[in-house]
C-alpha cells in the first residue's frame, strides 16, 4: 500500500469562442456575460489547487464572431493575432482549429498557427503535398509519471461551406476511420496512461455523405476504444454524458457550447502502483463561467489592444433612418433582411438574390451607424457570389428553406414557425427545429409561401419583382453569400438539386473582399439609408397567418 499513490488532473478545454476575449460586446456596445476575461479567473483558481496538473485545451471557431477578430484578422495584420495572444496569455496546453478559422483564409490561420505558444491539433487535417498532417496528429504530456495523449481532430465537412482557396492544398479525412489509426499509433508507440479527444465536431447529425459525418464524436467515442475523455464542439450546444463504447469501457463526453459561457471541466483520478495504473475515476461537469469574476489582470494586460477595437469600431459610417430588427425577418419579408438582399442586387447587378437571418436577435437602431453595427448587420466573413440558377432550381431552394423554417398547419390554432422546446437551451436553434441562418428568402421575385400545402408544395413565384414573368425553364444570375454558393445549408443541392461538383462551375463572379465590406461600402457611399421591407413575398392564408405569427412572436421573444 506504501507504494500507492493518487494523482489527479483536471482537463479544461473551451470552444467556439468566437472572439468573446473581453467581457464588453463591440457590437452592441454592451457588457458581455462569459469571455475568457472570466476563464482566466477560473483556470487560476484551479491552478492554485491542481499547478501543472490543470491542462487547458481549446477546440477552434476561436477567430471569428467579434470585430475584434476582424481587426486582427484582416486590419493590423503585423500584428500578433490576438486569439494567439489570448491563448498564450493563459497558457493553453494545445487548440484545434474549427472551420470558422479555416474560413478566414490561410494568410490569416497559417500565421495564427506559428504565433500560437502551444501545438494546434489535427489528426485527419491532411497535406495534399506531402500526404502528411498539415497539423500535429497529437500531443503528449507528462505529469507527476503520467503520460498523457491528446488526440485533435476537425469536421470534414469544410468542403461543403468553404471555397476551396480558403484550404487549398489540405485534405480533411473521415474522422472515426482516422481517429482509429491515431489511436492504434499512439497506444503503439507512445503507450499513454490517459487518451484525451479534442474534436471540432458536433455530437452527431448534420451533414452526411457517402464519405463522411459532420457531427461524428460520439460516434469516435462509441467506435474507437481507447479514449478516456472525449471534449467536442462545433454544434454550440452542452453536452455531458458518459457512454460506453464498443467493448463496454466508459468514455466522458463534454461540450461546453460557445461564446465562452461555460467550460467542459474533466477530473481523471488514477491509481498508480509502481508507477502502473491500477486504478481510475472519471468525471466532468460543465461550469457555468457567468458566475466567474473578471480577471483585471488580464484585461489590464490587454487593455492597448481593447483602446484599438474601441477606435476601430466606435468610427461612423452612416446614418440609419429606421431601426430595424432580425427578429421581423421570421414572420415575412421584412426592412432587415431586405436591407441586405436589395445591396447584394446592387452590388452584383443580379436578376435575383437569396439571403438567411444570421442572428436570432439582432437590432440596428436608428440614428448614426458605426464599423460595429455592420457585425450586427452580417455576422460572418462570407463573400459574395453570382450563379447561374434556373428558375426551377430557384423554386426548389426557396422549397427546402421554408420546409425548414415553417409548419404545415392544419387548423388556424397552430404553429407557423417550425419549433422545437428541445433547442431552447441550443444556442444555434434557440427554439426552431432548424438552423435559422438556413432560411432564404428572395428578392427580385413576387412570391407567396402557402403553409397549408405540403412540403415541396408551398411556394408559388408570381413574377419578377420588375413587372415581367418568372419562367422556370430560363436561366437567371442569382446572388448569394459564399456559404451556400459552396453547399451550405445543403439548399443548392439537396434542395435545389444541382451536384455539389457542379457548384463551382455555376458561380459567374466571386467577390475579392468579404460581404460586409461591400455592405459598409454602399453605406458609406449613401451617407443615409432607408431600409424599408419590400413586400415582395407573404405567408398566406393571412387569415390564419397572421394571428399564429403574432402568438409565436410573443412565445420566441416574449413580446
Amino acid at each position: 500500500m506504501a507504494q500507492e499513490r493518487t494523482v489527479t488532473l483536471r482537463f479544461v478545454e473551451t470552444s467556439d469562442v468566437h472572439g468573446c476575449f473581453f467581457p464588453y460586446d463591440f457590437i452592441t456596445r454592451n457588457p458581455k456575460q462569459g469571455t475568457m476575461a472570466r476563464v482566466s479567473s477560473y483556470v487560476k483558481t484551479l491552478r492554485s489547487q491542481y499547478g501543472d496538473n490543470v491542462i487547458l485545451l481549446d477546440n477552434g471557431d476561436i477567430l471569428q464572431g467579434q470585430p475584434t477578430c476582424y481587426y486582427y484578422n484582416f486590419v493590423d495584420t503585423a500584428e500578433t493575432n490576438i486569439a494567439a495572444q489570448v491563448l498564450n496569455y493563459l497558457r493553453y496546453d494545445a487548440a484545434t482549429i474549427g472551420n470558422h478559422d479555416i474560413e478566414t483564409g490561410h494568410a490569416v490561420y497559417d500565421k495564427w498557427k506559428t504565433e500560437l505558444e502551444c501545438p494546434m491539433l489535427g489528426a485527419n487535417v491532411m497535406d495534399t503535398k506531402t500526404g502528411n498532417c498539415y497539423l500535429q496528429p497529437y500531443l503528449i504530456l507528462q505529469r507527476e509519471g503520467v503520460k498523457i495523449a491528446v488526440i485533435g481532430m476537425l469536421t470534414p465537412a469544410i468542403p461543403n461551406w468553404l471555397t476551396e482557396d480558403l484550404w487549398s492544398g489540405l485534405h480533411f479525412n473521415e474522422m472515426v476511420s482516422s481517429a482509429r489509426q491515431c489511436m492504434e499509433y499512439v497506444q503503439e508507440h507512445e503507450k499513454p496512461d490517459v487518451v484525451i479527444g479534442l474534436f471540432h465536431s458536433g455530437k452527431d447529425g448534420g451533414i452526411i455523405t457517402d464519405e463522411y459525418e459532420e457531427d461524428a464524436s460520439l460516434k469516435v467515442a462509441y467506435e474507437v476504444p481507447g479514449f478516456d475523455v472525449i471534449f467536442f464542439g462545433h454544434d454550440h450546444t452542452r453536452h455531458n454524458s458518459v457512454i460506453k463504447n464498443r467493448i463496454g469501457k466508459d468514455v466522458l463526453c463534454l461540450d461546453p457550447s460557445n461564446n465562452a459561457l461555460y467550460v467542459a471541466d474533466a477530473t481523471v483520478e488514477l491509481t498508480l502502483e509502481k508507477g502502473k495504473v491500477v486504478g481510475r475515476q472519471v468525471a466532468g461537469q460543465l461550469v457555468d463561467i457567468r458566475q466567474e469574476e473578471i480577471d483585471t489582470n488580464y484585461m489590464n494586460h490587454f487593455a492597448s489592444q481593447i483602446d484599438k477595437i474601441n477606435t476601430f469600431v466606435n468610427k461612423e459610417i452612416g446614418t440609419f433612418s429606421e431601426t430595424i430588427h432580425t427578429r421581423d425577418c421570421f414572420f415575412g419579408s421584412s426592412a432587415f433582411n431586405d436591407f441586405i438582399l436589395n445591396l447584394q442586387l446592387q452590388i452584383t447587378g443580379a436578376d435575383i438574390a437569396f439571403n438567411a437571418p444570421l442572428s436570432f436577435d439582432a437590432t440596428i437602431n436608428k440614428g448614426p451607424v458605426c464599423v460595429g453595427d455592420m457585425f450586427n448587420l452580417y455576422k460572418y466573413e462570407n463573400q459574395l457570389y453570382v450563379m447561374r440558377m434556373t428558375g426551377e432550381e430557384i423554386r426548389k431552394h426557396l422549397e427546402m428553406s421554408y420546409d425548414l423554417w415553417v409548419n404545415t398547419m392544419k387548423s388556424p390554432d397552430d404553429h407557423l414557425l417550425l419549433l422545437s422546446e428541445k433547442t431552447l437551451g441550443d444556442q444555434q436553434r434557440l427554439g426552431f427545429k432548424n438552423f435559422s441562418f438556413n432560411f432564404d428568402s428572395a428578392a427580385g421575385i413576387d412570391y407567396e409561401v402557402d403553409v397549408t400545402k405540403p412540403d415541396g408544395e408551398k411556394v408559388r413565384i408570381l413574377r419578377m419583382s420588375n413587372g415581367t414573368p418568372f419562367d422556370e425553364r430560363q436561366w437567371y444570375r442569382v446572388a448569394v453569400n459564399s456559404y451556400r454558393g459552396n453547399g451550405g445549408g445543403e439548399l443548392l443541392t439537396r434542395g435545389a438539386g444541382i451536384p455539389h461538383d457542379s457548384l463551382s462551375s455555376r458561380i459567374e463572379w466571386r467577390s475579392e473582399r468579404d460581404q460586409r465590406y461591400y455592405l459598409m461600402q454602399e453605406i458609406e457611399k449613401a451617407k443615409v439609408v432607408r431600409p424599408q421591407a419590400n413586400n415582395n413575398w407573404r405567408f398566406v392564408p393571412e387569415a390564419w397567418t397572421k394571428p399564429a405569427a403574432e402568438r409565436d412572436r410573443k412565445l420566441l421573444y416574449k413580446e
